[in-house]
C-alpha cells in the first residue's frame, strides 16, 4: 500500500512538519515612527535566523534588527539623521549612490522586509525624483519609493558557511529549528508507489507538467512553467 508523498505529508500539517514557534520569537522590523537616537543594548543569537540580531532601545521601547558588520554593544545609531554611518536608518532618497544598505522597506512604514540574511547587502544604483533603483544581491535591479527606509551597512555573519558541518546531527538540528525539508531524497530514487517520478525502470529524470490548481499528490515536477524543453542559445 502506498503512502503519502512528502508534499501531502507537509501540507497536512502534523507536528513533524511544523516549525518551532519559540525560534521565531524575534520580529525583525523597526517601528514606523522613530526619531532621534537609539542604543544597541544587546547582541543575540537566534536559531531561526542566520545573522546575529541586535536589540535596539529608543525612547518609546525596543525593537530587533539584523546586526551589521562591526556592530558593538552600547553603540549609538541615528534615525532619520543625515549621517551616513553603518546602522543608521534613513529614507532611500537621502542615501547617496553606491552605499550598502539592508533591511529595506517595500512600502514606507512597513519596517523592512528585504535583505535580512547573514552577509548580504544591496547597493543603491541610481535615483530619480521619486524612485530609487537598488541592485539586489541577485544582481537584479529593483525599484523602490524614495520614502522607503533602509539600514546602512552590511549584515554580519558573512563567513558562516566557511566552517564545514562535520556531523549530520548538527545539520539535522539546524534544519529542524527552521522547519527545512532535510534530508531530501531524489524523486527518481523512490518506489513507484511513493512518488509519481519513482520507479526502477529507467533512471532518466522525468518531467511532468502539473496544473497550477493540482492537488498536493499531483503537484510535482514543473509547476505551470512558462516554457519547456532545452533552451537554444
Amino acid at each position: 500500500m502506498g503512502k503519502r508523498i512528502i508534499q501531502q505529508a507537509r501540507g497536512h500539517g502534523s507536528f513533524t512538519y511544523r516549525v518551532r514557534r519559540n525560534a521565531y520569537k524575534f520580529k525583525l522590523k523597526y517601528p514606523r515612527d522613530i526619531k532621534g537616537e537609539g542604543e544597541v543594548i544587546k547582541l543575540m543569537n537566534s536559531r531561526a535566523h542566520s545573522a546575529p540580531l541586535a536589540k535596539i532601545k529608543y525612547k518609546n521601547g525596543c525593537f530587533c534588527i539584523p546586526a551589521f558588520k562591526g556592530m558593538v554593544e552600547e553603540q549609538k545609531i541615528n534615525f532619520g539623521d543625515e549621517k551616513i554611518e553603518s546602522g543608521n536608518i534613513l529614507q532611500l532618497g537621502r542615501i547617496p549612490v553606491k552605499t550598502l544598505v539592508y533591511c529595506i522597506e517595500s512600502r514606507p512604514g512597513d519596517g523592512g522586509i528585504f535583505i535580512k540574511t547573514a552577509g548580504n547587502s544591496a547597493i543603491i544604483n541610481r535615483k530619480t525624483d521619486d524612485e530609487v533603483f537598488i541592485l539586489m544581491p541577485s544582481k537584479k535591479e529593483k525599484k523602490f519609493c524614495s520614502k522607503c527606509r533602509a539600514i546602512i551597512g552590511e549584515i554580519a555573519g558573512h563567513g558562516r558557511l566557511d566552517k564545514p558541518i562535520i556531523k549530520a546531527g548538527k545539520k539535522f538540528h539546524m534544519m529542524k529549528a527552521r522547519n527545512k525539508f532535510w534530508p531530501r531524497t531524489s524523486a527518481v530514487k523512490m518506489n513507484v508507489i511513493d512518488h509519481p517520478f519513482g520507479s526502477g525502470r529507467g533512471k532518466r529524470i522525468k518531467s511532468k507538467i502539473a496544473k497550477r490548481n493540482a492537488p498536493p499528490g499531483a503537484r510535482v515536477g514543473l509547476i505551470r512553467p512558462r516554457r519547456t524543453g532545452r533552451k537554444k542559445r
